[in-house]
């Protein structure tokens, strides 16, 4: 299926989806579903200093996010869901957004205006559930597909997804026309939609109580601007399992060039990692390894939740062509009603033996009920033989209503 076909074709089945609805619930069952949809209304604030080294002037973003949300109730196992976003920058404007052309300034990657987040139709029926349109796909920890909810515009995709469980089995296909990143609504430095034909398959199995077991292959063939370069096909399993206090992650993948990129490579992703919860804190400790061709290329993850990894100050969003290795720990726990975490990170090449720098980080949220939701974050990365040093600091509040 190419770009073409693919708006009829959702259209089709979107047509279709409701038909089958209407047909089995009526039309009455349709309107209750619809006076029967759940409004939520969020506002999300937060204040970003950057401090980087080959900047004269320090990065200042004081940006917020509205957020509108409705679900439809169900009719005939088909519900409807749209949410939309408004990115807006409050009294500050001291950082280049990627389309605001204030390049003097640190990149803050937050552009204002208005992004329809999700629109789609879902059908749901025994274990399997359709979804067609614009939505939010979620795979795993989001190591290669996510949202980047981090931003104050999420990535989302323009997909038609099919998810299939069974037991303890699950299967999810998606095959996705358009991802509308972070840099929209518009196209800056960035663009803000990344077109093509790619294919997402995630399955899970649990063999026992406790224990998780994924497969995935992921298909990517993105068309515009610099999606090519970023085209990659790459196939990996994925473990989960818990032992008492201590639970085991474990990951492995190979990836190639795919589609029309103009480069040439193979190279090999993994991770071990374990977290041993204490009686006060848990402890995390873990190797991760983006590995290299020879210095050619790297591993890429462009749909990946990059800001979740790898360190808070986006030091590694693309891959150096050497590869990365990150060693790290983390500390967290709750101090009274308080959710803190510190973080340390080193980080080296794969290919070349290069130092290239390491992180400190830490976070503290405080969460007093259901719709405030306030955070303090920090990191710090130091510099030794890759990018330059830079200083981070949030203030984040969240108000649900």
């Amino acid at each position: 299926m190419n770009v073409a076909t693919f708006l009829p074709v959702c259209a089709r089945l979107t047509g279709l989806a409701a038909a089958l609805g209407a047909a089995t619930a009526g039309a009455s069952e349709l309107a209750q579903a619809v006076a029967q949809g759940s409004v939520d209304l969020s506002l999300r604030y937060r204040l970003e200093r950057v401090n980087q080294d080959g900047f004269d002037e320090r990065a200042t973003a004081s940006t917020a996010k509205a957020r509108f949300t409705w679900a439809s109730g169900d009719f005939g196992h088909t519900s409807f869901g749209i949410e939309a976003d408004y990115a807006f920058v409050v009294a500050i404007e001291d950082f280049n957004s990627t389309d605001n052309g204030k390049t003097e300034f640190p990149i803050v990657a937050d552009p204002q205006g208005f992004d329809l987040n999700q629109a789609f139709v879902r059908h749901q029926r025994g274990g399997a559930t359709i979804t067609a349109g614009r939505q939010r796909i979620l795979h795993g920890s989001q190591r290669f597909l996510g949202g980047v909810a981090w931003r104050q515009n999420e990535q989302t995709y323009d997909a038609l997804r099919m998810q299939f469980e069974r037991g303890r089995a699950a299967i999810d296909y998606s095959y996705i026309h358009n991802v509308n990143r972070i840099f929209g609504p518009g196209d800056g430095a960035q663009p803000g939609d990344w077109y093509g034909d790619t294919h997402a398959i995630y399955g899970t199995v649990q063999p026992a109580e406790g224990q998780t077991l994924a497969g995935f292959a992921y298909f990517i063939d993105l068309t515009n601007d610099n999606g090519p370069p970023n085209s990659n096909r790459s196939y990996g399993i994925d473990y989960t399992g818990a032992f008492g206090p201590l639970t085991l992650t474990a990951s492995v993948a190979r990836q190639a060039d795919w589609a029309d990129s103009p480069l040439s490579y193979d190279a090999t992703y993994y991770m071990a990692q374990g977290a041993w919860q204490l009686p006060a804190a848990t402890f995390t400790v873990g190797y991760e390894v983006l590995g290299s061709d020879d210095g050619q290329a790297g591993f890429r993850m462009p749909l990946a939740t990059l800001h979740k990894f790898q360190g808070w100050t986006d030091r590694f969003l693309g891959t150096p062509a050497n590869g990365v290795r990150d060693a790290y720990f983390t500390l967290g726990g709750k101090v009274r009603d308080v959710n803190v975490l510190a973080a340390w990170h080193r980080f080296s090449a794969d290919e070349g033996g290069m130092d290239y720098g390491d992180e400190i980080g830490f976070s503290a949220v405080w969460a007093p009920n259901d719709h405030l939701d306030l955070q303090f974050k920090a990191a710090q990365y130091s510099a030794d033989e890759f990018a330059r040093d830079i200083t981070k600091f949030w203030l984040m509040a969240t108000v649900k209503f």
